[in-house]
């Protein structure tokens, strides 16, 4: 997962540019189509951990070379993101101690403006350069044993709280204190007016009334969230069907000149070009293309042996 997550990153990087791997890397679905071409289970909430860890173990390496920058982990490794941010700002030159305070703040807005049952262990912080950045961070609900993903992109981001997130995924848990909805405004005003203006008296009148249920609770805006089932076996429910069809139409209308000197190379067969075909949609799809993630599993496996076991044996072809 390091050496492929690093590469594919690479290609990215060197063919659209580094804000559009941050973008790509905001959006969920793209996000855990990631995860399952780079072997891990399709339809698990471990991929978060996996792609973030791998990230940083294979792109630390070319940080100089890329301009990018992997952050932070998961438990101990959240807390030192931090820190993390004030070092390499010192040595590439972006403000390390504005960026790390936009850590702890995105960190606190997700654990304390949305509290939804979801506690963070996991806070990945991936930044550029010119001091561009992504979040992807993750709660776990210990009742559940369910996990919740939270996407942040700085491009765009005109507010930590209001309307912050580019996506959160995970499944609805009931009712929530949101306090980033937009609808939200009045509250987040008027606890600063309690703080500044009211006494003690107050604010408890005014938490009374919301452990009784009669303030108003304003609909929940929605986010696009990504929901994987339970079983780990991919299903045909779980692959839009006509887009592997598209996929062969679209090679088709290519014309079989490229197509067949790639069937010529030496060594490359089925696995190669199915796993080549989802790849190369991973690094150049458009991202409304990933709205069933399950079927880049198909590309080289999942670690749980679904729908296939990873090949870890496998020899690199020579090239003539």
């Amino acid at each position: 997962m390091t050496r492929l997550g690093a590469v594919m990153c690479e290609a990215i990087i060197h063919q659209y540019g580094r804000n559009e791997l941050l973008r790509r890397l905001a959006h969920p679905f793209w996000f855990q189509s990631f995860g399952a071409v780079m072997g891990m289970d399709w339809h698990s909430s471990g991929i978060t951990t996996s792609v973030v860890g791998a990230l940083k173990r294979g792109l630390t390496p070319l940080s100089g070379e890329l301009g990018i920058h992997v952050c932070g982990g998961r438990g101990t490794h959240s807390r030192k993101t931090p820190h993390e941010l004030a070092i390499i700002g010192e040595r590439v030159g972006f403000d390390g101690a504005g960026l790390a305070t936009v850590s702890r703040l995105v960190a606190k807005v997700d654990s304390a403006a949305v509290q939804d049952g979801f506690d963070l262990y996991l806070h990945g912080f991936i930044v550029t350069d010119d001091g561009d950045w992504v979040v992807v961070q993750q709660g776990m609900n210990g009742d559940s044993k369910l996990a919740r993903r939270y996407h942040w992109l700085s491009e765009g981001l005109k507010s930590f709280v209001d309307q912050p997130h580019t996506a959160i995924e995970g499944a609805n848990q009931g009712e929530i204190v949101n306090l980033t909805d937009r609808r939200a405004e009045a509250s987040r005003r008027g606890q600063l007016d309690l703080l500044q203006d009211l006494g003690p008296d107050r604010i408890l009148k005014e938490f009374a009334a919301l452990e009784r249920g009669t303030a108003p609770a304003p609909q929940q805006l929605l986010l696009p969230h990504l929901i994987m089932p339970a079983h780990h076996d991919v299903r045909e429910s779980d692959v839009i069907m006509r887009r592997l069809h598209g996929n062969m139409a679209a090679a088709a209308e290519r014309g079989p000149e490229d197509f067949s000197e790639l069937l010529l190379v030496p060594g490359v067969g089925a696995r190669t070009v199915r796993a080549l075909a989802l790849v190369a949609e991973v690094v150049h799809g458009a991202p409304c293309r990933f709205s069933d993630p399950g079927r880049f599993s198909l590309a080289h496996g999942g670690k749980d042996r679904h729908p296939f076991p990873v090949p870890l044996k496998v020899t690199r072809p020579s090239v003539c």
